[in-house]
């Protein structure tokens, strides 16, 4: 899995300080200048113009995403639990 972020993002931050997203299987990929790559990836699953709406975004392994932040920390806590 992927999360999707950007530096100045309060909701961004406030999943990254909640879960340890590391042990769950979540790779955090921080959008910006200073990372064109996360940029790529994150048009590879075509979620730009989501991002430029709202962040964070956690793609799942399917590929499937969830933009919503209550349902990011949702999904994360059910994980978190079966862990």
């Amino acid at each position: 899995m992927t999360l999707f972020t950007k530096s100045l993002c309060s909701a961004c931050q406030k999943i990254k300080k909640e879960f340890d997203l590391n042990t769950l299987g979540v790779k955090v990929e921080e959008l910006g200048a200073h990372n064109p790559a996360a940029l790529a990836h994150l048009a590879w699953h075509e979620l730009v113009e989501d991002a430029e709406k709202t962040l964070p975004i956690l793609v799942l392994n399917d590929s499937s995403a969830i933009s919503d932040t209550g349902k990011i920390e949702n999904y994360l806590s059910k994980i978190a639990t079966s862990h």
